[in-house]
């Protein structure tokens, strides 16, 4: 008997090393027990009562902890148990149960001490054992070593962010993220650049079971053609995958894969085996790392079923449209707390633009754009709209800059002359004089140059200036040289900080406000017959410039340019139709621009020139439309890295693009359309045999508020009919009509024209009478004076081109507007040619 136990404990347990003289001797001394299941052998903290030894069945080992579970583990047969705490005199580490019943051969503490006395070698057997287990944890620990300084490059340390916004696509993004976490199957994941696909796969890792494994992510573009670098080489360096182990490897940008790896990622995706490079294909190493792919493109040849455990999509931010306000006030948040500020609020008008915008950029150029604004509000507590790019969502078609094309225009308009030394030089002096005639000189059109500058020159001039120019005349605006030089004198004399703008009041009701002076000019004009008496019409110059220098004696810059002058609203809107535009590229302005000099000012910066910023505070990489931009070349002067652009592009297309409609400014686009009525009321009770009786002036008061509303009225019956006729149609064929804001627009071209065709007649007539009535004004004789005067039917003619033309334009513009069958769009287009047709009837004529 006791030789059978001394052969088994040779063959089955750590004491097979010992002579066979120790082994009879141990085998000798043991008695056999048969303990139940679920008996307690040993507690730990406790000195062991024997050396046990596991003949038959299972026992568990564990140490309690009061901080984390039980760290339990499995012993089968062979085990031997409580040797070393009896060799050192040592309490037993762990507690030791019974799991199954076992059979246990069992030595009494005393007896085996006795053995251990009488055969050294027992304890020699001990000291092998822990210097083993000692050399193992050293080479565990070198190899942990080893590994960390192989995997660190690569490390993703933590989850960037979550997914922000409750809108259908980040719900079910969520959902995919949590599935592909619940399992260890590969991943791709497919979404356009700036998405942050990376930081999904990071979402998935550290929300899986694996989380406590490293996740590293490895850009395919820097990956060697030869593939060592993940797969290893014979004789070199092990690869990514070797030392990864169980954790995770994300291969960014796979369409950058190396073409040459992608039967050997195929291969790992569908076996889990790979062969380091050098060694025979015979050879293989297994992989138990779990493998994600991002990526711009589709990957037919790996995205299958048969490799691809999870393919998640994610949704460009142009979709997400509903999660912009969340992501805004996220990554807000993030920022002022990287810099140690209060996060600042954004205005419904800012949030508006941003959710407007299509961003190419995704989640990367959110977050840059936010990052920009703060830097550039410094501090501000509310981020308005005028901070944030907002480039076109569509790409920039149909544009050529005249600054490249014609180096010698940007050396011009970058110079002194463009615009101070033409404003100061001759426009400050120029409108002085002009005032001056008007009230000193005689009162009449035929004798005072004046008015015939004013009203037969300026008027015709700069209508016919805005589809060319657009905004341009703002850049020579006497009404603002005043107010500037004002303000500079003003500031020489009281020193004092300027009020910064009230940009959300401003936004608010600076539309209404010169929707209502103008309203009001030109009630004053047809009632008091201004155009044909000097005096009032240096009344109503003067007015203006009153407003631009009160504004400018208060606020910064150009506030009331901006906002509230009449002139500058109507310049604004008609600048929409130019073919000309100021912007800048805002890829440079984003990757490179740090001053904001365009914008706020500085003192020279390489090519960029000491200014004090744009007048208008509007940035060109900003503009949607031509509205705020007046072509003073503030910027283009300013910026240092030739970022403005001065382009020729389309006429209007700013309009089916990137523009915003607006109640004030359409408000205006009819009051200038009914204007066109209000200067022709003689006409229309010539045309229309009515007795209007515009002798009396309350009922000529009455039928000019009549005149300037009947295009309005129009248009709104038009529209009312259009939505009528739309939900008349069966379901399948009904189109939601676009809002009236938006279509009003459509009537723009005919505004301009109309109002073009009524002044061509002052054109072609007072005009070329300049001379004699120049001499008229100074009191000297204008008899036999040379004059310029068309003749009528040309004249006619001419009006007729023009109001034709306008009628086409508006159709035009309103299809492009609108992008619906013109039979959706018959009911306005039918306005646009009765309203063409009056102008007709009334300018023409015929």
């Amino acid at each position: 008997m006791n030789a059978e136990r001394q052969q088994w404990l040779k063959d089955n347990t750590l004491l097979g090393s010992l002579s066979n003289v120790a082994l009879a001797a141990i085998a000798e001394a043991v008695s056999i027990e048969i303990v139940q299941a679920n008996r307690r052998l040993v507690l730990e903290d406790t000195a062991p009562p024997a050396l046990y030894i596991l003949k038959d069945g299972h026992l568990e080992s564990y140490r309690t902890s009061p901080t984390s579970a039980a760290n339990a583990t499995s012993l089968l047969a062979g085990s031997v148990l409580c040797l070393r705490e009896l060799l050192l005199d040592r309490l037993a580490e762990q507690t030791i149960i019974t799991l199954t019943e076992c059979e246990l051969w069992t030595i009494d503490r005393s007896k085996f001490e006795a053995i251990a006395q009488q055969f050294p070698e027992i304890g020699l057997t001990v000291s092998r054992q822990l210097a083993a287990e000692l050399s193992e944890i050293s080479s565990k620990l070198a190899f942990e070593q080893a590994r960390q300084t192989a995997l660190r490059p690569y490390l993703v340390p933590k989850v960037r962010r979550g997914i922000v916004g409750s809108s259908r696509y980040a719900v079910r993004l969520r959902s995919d993220i949590k599935k592909a976490a619940s399992d260890r199957r590969p991943v791709v994941i497919l979404g356009e650049p700036g998405l942050g696909k990376d930081n999904i796969a990071a979402l998935i890792h550290f929300g899986s079971s694996d989380r406590h494994e490293p996740l590293i992510k490895v850009n395919c573009d820097t990956l060697q053609s030869s593939g060592a670098d993940l797969f290893g080489r014979v004789g070199g360096k092990p690869g990514l995958l070797e030392w990864l182990g169980r954790g995770t490897l994300m291969l960014n940008n796979m369409q950058d894969f190396p073409i040459e790896l992608e039967a050997k990622l195929i291969r790992l995706l569908e076996t889990g085996e790979y062969t380091p490079i050098g060694q025979p294909d015979a050879t293989v190493k297994r992989s138990e790392a779990r493998i994600m792919l991002t990526t711009e493109r589709s990957l037919p040849k790996i995205d299958r079923k048969s490799l691809i455990g999870h393919s998640i999509k994610v949704p460009p931010l142009r979709v997400r449209k509903a999660d912009i306000a969340a992501q805004v006030k996220y990554y807000l948040s993030l920022i002022a707390r990287s810099r140690g500020i209060t996060p600042p609020d954004v205005a419904p008008e800012a949030l508006r633009r941003l959710q407007g915008y299509d961003f190419p950029g995704n989640l990367a150029e959110l977050e840059g754009l936010l990052a920009r604004a703060i830097v550039q509000c410094d501090r501000a507590a509310v981020l308005t709209e005028e901070v944030f790019w907002s480039a076109s969502t569509r790409s920039k078609r149909f544009r050529v800059n005249l600054l490249n094309t014609y180096p010698r225009l940007r050396q011009f308009l970058r110079s002194d002359w463009w615009p101070d030394r033409i404003n100061y030089g001759f426009t400050l002096t120029a409108f002085a004089i002009v005032v001056a005639i008007l009230f000193l000189a005689p009162q009449s059109r035929d004798s005072n140059i004046g008015l015939n500058l004013f009203w037969a020159w300026w008027w015709p001039i700069i209508l016919i200036g805005f589809p060319f120019v657009g905004r341009l005349w703002c850049a020579f605006c006497p009404f603002m040289i005043y107010g500037e030089l004002a303000q500079t004198i003003s500031l020489k004399l009281w020193p004092r900080q300027l009020l910064p703008w009230p940009r959300q009041q401003a936004e608010r009701w600076g539309g209404w406000f010169l929707f209502g002076l103008f309203a009001l000019i030109l009630l004053w004009e047809e009632l008091w017959n201004l155009e044909n008496v000097a005096y009032l019409s240096a009344c109503l110059l003067l007015l203006i410039t009153s407003g631009a220098v009160i504004f400018s004696l208060l606020f910064e810059r150009r506030f009331w340019c901006r906002y509230l002058c009449p002139i500058g609203g109507m310049n604004g809107l008609f600048a929409k139709l130019s073919i000309v535009e100021l912007r800048a590229q805002q890829g440079i302005c984003s990757a490179t621009c740090t001053t904001y000099q365009c914008y706020k000012g500085g003192p020279q910066k390489g090519e960029g020139m000491e200014t004090n910023g744009c007048p208008v505070y509007s940035h060109p990489a900003q503009l949607q439309d031509n509205r705020n931009c007046v072509l003073c070349m503030t910027c283009l002067k300013a910026c240092p890295h030739r970022s403005v652009e001065l382009n020729l592009r389309p006429p209007g297309i700013e309009l089916w693009t990137t523009h915003t409609a607006t109640a004030a400014e359409v408000s205006l686009l009819f009051l200038l359309f009914g204007a066109v009525l209000l200067h022709r009321l003689p006409e229309i009770e010539a045309q229309f045999g009515w007795q209007l009786g515009l002798e009396n002036f309350g009922v000529h008061a009455g039928v000019s508020m009549v005149a300037l509303s009947v295009p309005g009225a129009i248009a709104l019956t038009a529209h009312a009919i259009l939505q009528l006729v739309d939900r008349a149609a069966p379901e399948r064929y009904r189109l939601k009509p676009k809002p009236f804001l938006e279509l009003a627009y459509g009537y723009l071209p005919l505004v301009l024209g109309g109002s073009l065709a009524h002044y061509l007649r002052l054109g072609l007539t007072e005009a070329g009478r300049v001379v004699p009535v120049t001499l008229a004004t100074f009191g000297l004789s204008n008899v036999g004076m040379p004059v310029a005067v068309a003749d009528p039917i040309i004249i006619a003619f001419l009006q007729g081109v023009t109001l034709i033309v306008s009628v086409w334009l508006s159709v035009l513009l309103t299809q492009n507007i609108a992008r619906q069958p013109i039979a959706n769009l018959l009911p306005q287009h039918l306005a646009t040619l009765a309203i063409g047709c009056l102008f007709w009837k009334l300018i023409v004529g015929w």
